[in-house]
């Protein structure tokens, strides 16, 4: 991928184009195609063929996606299920159409089965039931690399897939009816902090496992990724390390530096037991990720007060 290529990041005002977008510019890559939801419809086939021909992209970051968590998940399943699925179809089609280069699919490690073996190993895909509680996100992802690699092997397409871990950074979503759990952490302990509450409420027992990745580590990665590997698998993204949803909520705590208690609401679901990914192929072609959880956390929470506080 040369600096005068033509690269279509789309999703570039969401968590993970952001940080694409921040990685690829500080690169110096300059010839970017960016256009934003209301300029163009990716669920709209006409409208993303259309775009193809008038722009002709030849590398593409397809990170546009509707995400959330548990809650969104249970309660706009329909939504996530087809909205996901007309995005990637549409954009991945006319990559194989109009010859683009290399295209470079964000998934996410909810693809993989509910009980599957510790850390997640990328041959653990459909090996087993799904979390109900995040299925129609995962079915939609799962369905997108499958059909990167259907293009690889019935046309030659040069389309990769990776699937991110757990993320936070810029451009997180904080609306607490439909984010994900460290961005609704963070909210939740500033609002006690500010509002001098005495304890602050989270979902479940606390006990699940998870792993967090900074999104500008993944963004790194992403470009490692495409200008290095042309595999036909997909390549997970990961710390390699993971931390209970409890420990977190402490640690967040601190960071935010809210003095009141911490209780669970045992009536809301905990998820999946434990999602840490096995990261040791990206790290077998040299490539770590770089920030601290609490590190991050604490670039994250400067940058909530920036915008929110």
């Amino acid at each position: 991928m040369e600096k005068k290529d033509k690269i279509f990041v789309a999703g570039h005002r969401g968590m993970v184009g952001s940080a694409i977008l921040r990685k690829l510019r500080s690169e110096g890559f300059e010839n970017l195609l960016l256009k934003t939801s209301s300029e163009l419809d990716l669920r709209d086939q006409t409208a993303v063929l259309s775009f193809f021909e008038k722009e002709e992209p030849e590398y593409i970051f397809l990170a546009a996606a509707k995400v959330g968590g548990i809650m969104a998940n249970q309660t706009y399943g329909a939504d996530f299920l087809y909205d996901n699925l007309m995005i990637q179809n549409n954009v991945i089609h006319c990559a194989y159409q109009f010859s683009v280069k290399k295209l470079l699919f964000l998934g996410s490690s909810c693809i993989y089965p509910k009980m599957a073996p510790q850390p997640l190993k990328e041959d653990y895909l459909l090996t087993g039931m799904l979390e109900p509680s995040n299925e129609p996100y995962a079915i939609a992802k799962i369905a997108g690399l499958k059909l990167c690699s259907a293009y690889r092997v019935q046309y030659g397409c040069q389309f990769i897939s990776v699937m991110p871990t757990n993320l936070y950074g810029p451009n997180d979503n904080y609306d607490l009816s439909n984010s994900h759990v460290l961005a609704a952490l963070i909210r939740k302990f500033h609002e006690g902090k500010i509002g001098n509450e005495a304890f602050v409420t989270i979902w479940g027992t606390g006990s699940p496992l998870r792993e967090f990745l900074y999104s500008d580590d993944l963004a790194e990665a992403c470009l490692f990724l495409m200008q290095g590997y042309d595999g036909a698998g997909f390549i997970n993204i990961g710390t390699g390390e993971d931390i209970t949803i409890l420990e977190l909520a402490r640690l967040i705590q601190r960071v935010v530096g809210f003095e009141g208690q911490i209780i669970h609401d045992l009536s809301k679901p905990d998820g999946t037991p434990r999602k840490l990914l096995d990261v040791s192929k990206l790290t077998q072609m040299g490539w770590k990720a770089k920030t601290s959880l609490e590190k991050g956390i604490q670039k994250v929470y400067q940058g909530f007060l920036k915008e929110y506080g």
